[in-house]
């Protein structure tokens, strides 16, 4: 007798289908290991924001990245932005909704963009560096992206 399945109940799109909806998705969010994989080897093509208010990034941010609170991001604010680098916006993890409405006003004004999945929770979770304070922070040289094991 063969049980009824509860994960196929709703079949699973053809491969084809499958690779382009999940190609679709990796260019719309960047993981932790990968933000400080590339923050690690000084890849110049990204910037971190922290969409979060200024006391929170000074409480703890992601070592690198520039505080630019969502609420202060204006059409004119966001024209000074560099339009040939891809900004990561993140805010404290998934149950804030700040990294997305960044993202969606630096969407909206022509810049390329990905948001941080999990945010800081996740980046503190994964142990990369974490800097308090009102400065960026400077990547740490012995500090450097480990396996994830993914």
């Amino acid at each position: 007798m063969s049980m009824t399945s509860s994960v196929l109940a709703f079949p699973p799109p053809e491969a084809e289908a499958s690779a382009v909806w999940l190609a679709h998705k990796l260019a719309y969010y960047a993981d932790a290991w990968d933000v400080a994989e590339d923050l690690a080897n000084g890849v110049t093509d990204i910037v971190v924001i922290d969409a979060r208010s200024a006391q929170a990034w000074q409480a703890g941010h992601i070592c690198g990245a520039v505080n630019f609170p969502h609420r202060d991001m204006t059409p004119e604010s966001l024209a000074r932005l560099d339009r040939s680098k891809v900004y990561i916006t993140y805010c404290d993890g998934i149950g804030c909704n700040g990294s997305t409405k960044a993202a969606w006003k630096l969407a909206s004004a022509g810049l390329r963009v990905k948001e941080l999945i999990g945010g800081l929770d996740f980046w503190r979770r994964d142990q990369h560096p974490v800097v308090t304070g009102d400065s960026p922070g400077e990547w740490p040289q012995q500090a450097t992206a480990r396996d994830c094991g993914c």
